[in-house]
């Protein structure tokens, strides 16, 4: 005989709901999860602020950047496509830099002067004074160009790493793109005007001249040479700031009718460097023009390292919290920053700042290693500075059926009685 009693199904679940729905409640957080990031140090706020960039600034393009972030500190139109001039040589020498540095070259290489690149110096104003069938050592070229801005050192340069100057010109247009700079055209090896379209940006160049300093620490050196004597013809460097200031050591002066004047320059006090750039000066001569330039170049750089700071607060690729993840074979994800974190401060305000990791939130899995999750807000007396995305640093599959099943539930009871 069965003796079993059965419990009457509705009673029980009516006393089990109330522990499910805490359960399944638990497990739902709301939209958007915001966690405080640790900032080192803790000072006080201190009322202050950054004054505006000099206003006698006259270059129709300029750009202003931080060395070590590449944060831009100033601007004014960086994105404005305009003419390279002589600021074409800094490409130039980046990609001999290159070969160089990757054994393809050496600095005692034998180059012989081809008639076009005699002829390319017999256009311009600036000019090494190579001869035709000449044999020249790559580093007299190099400095021919860098310091005296030789277009006939330029051409030569270009025809002896790809063998004619088209190729050349093609591995300055790859190069450029993988700088990222996405703003800039080569026509040719040395900047003169061309039947081809040619340009750049204030921008492009500031990206440019911290990869030459960055990528080539070695050979950076050419640029703080103030002369150079070839063929008993002496020439001085273009650049008045390698004279009037002892922590100029670049870069690289331009000049075209079309282009007006411009300068690419770098400056490092007390173990900050920025890079300036000026670009389409006006001016009724050579001398104004070289002047103007070189005094609005340093103007900015007095200003950024007057009235400027930057801090790298968060490492790129570390991990920065573990939020929940539904439906997913994992109940959580590492996140944090797909690149370093910096922030631009009055000086003596770096301790006084605020970071806050915000999730958007539920995260569904699947997700992808890189995949935005958030962002980072880091904040100055509740202004905001900086955000920078907040991704997935590893993927998350997605889950089996009872977790896909369990999370639906949570997430289901939670859209449709929020609280």
């Amino acid at each position: 005989m069965n003796s079993s009693v059965r419990t009457p199904f509705l009673p029980l679940l009516a006393a089990c709901l109330p522990v499910i729905l805490a359960l399944l409640l638990a497990l739902v957080p709301a939209q958007a999860q915001e966690s405080e990031l640790p900032v080192a140090g803790s000072g006080a706020n201190v009322p202050g602020g950054i004054p505006r960039p000099p206003s006698d600034v006259t270059a129709a393009s300029y750009a202003l950047m931080d060395f070590d972030s590449g944060l831009m500190l100033a601007s004014r139109d960086p994105l404005v496509e305009r003419e390279p001039a002589s600021l074409t040589k800094l490409m130039t020498a980046y990609v001999v830099f290159g070969e160089i540095t990757d054994g393809r070259m050496a600095l005692d290489d034998q180059v012989t002067v081809s008639e076009r690149a005699w002829r390319t110096g017999m256009r311009g104003a600036s000019r090494m004074f190579i001869e035709v069938g000449e044999e020249v050592v790559v580093e007299d070229l190099l400095r021919g160009m860098i310091i005296q801005s030789g277009n006939d050192a330029s051409t030569a340069l270009a025809e002896h790493v790809a063998g004619s100057e088209g190729a050349f010109v093609d591995m300055m247009n790859a190069q450029a793109r993988e700088l990222g700079m996405r703003q800039s055209y080569f026509a040719n090896p040395h900047g003169l005007p061309s039947d081809e379209s040619q340009y750049t940006t204030a921008q492009d160049m500031a990206l440019l001249a911290r990869a030459l300093i960055r990528d080539f620490p070695d050979l950076y050196g050419y640029y703080s040479e103030r002369s150079f004597e070839y063929n008993d013809i002496s020439q001085s460097n273009r650049n008045m700031l390698l004279w009037r200031d002892a922590g100029f050591d670049g870069l690289k002066t331009g000049w075209t009718s079309n282009a007006g004047y411009n300068l690419v320059s770098s400056a490092k006090r007390n173990d900050r460097r920025l890079v300036a750039v000026v670009m389409g000066i006006e001016a009724s001569d050579h001398q104004q023009g070289g002047t103007r330039r070189a005094n609005e170049s340093q103007a900015l750089v007095n200003w950024g390292m007057r009235f400027t700071a930057t801090r790298k607060l968060f490492e790129g690729g570390h991990e920065l919290g573990t939020p929940r993840v539904y439906r997913g074979a994992q109940t959580e994800v590492a996140v944090g920053l797909a690149e370093d974190f910096w922030v631009m401060v009055p000086p003596g305000r770096e301790d006084d700042l605020d970071a806050s990791m915000e999730v958007n939130q539920p995260l569904e899995a699947p997700l992808a290693a890189g995949d935005p999750v958030g962002e980072v807000v880091v904040r100055l007396n509740g202004e905001v500075l900086r955000t920078q995305p907040l991704v997935a640093l590893q993927p998350v599959e997605q889950g089996g059926l009872i977790r896909r099943l369990w999370d639906g539930a949570a997430l289901g009871i939670q859209s449709a009685w929020p609280f």
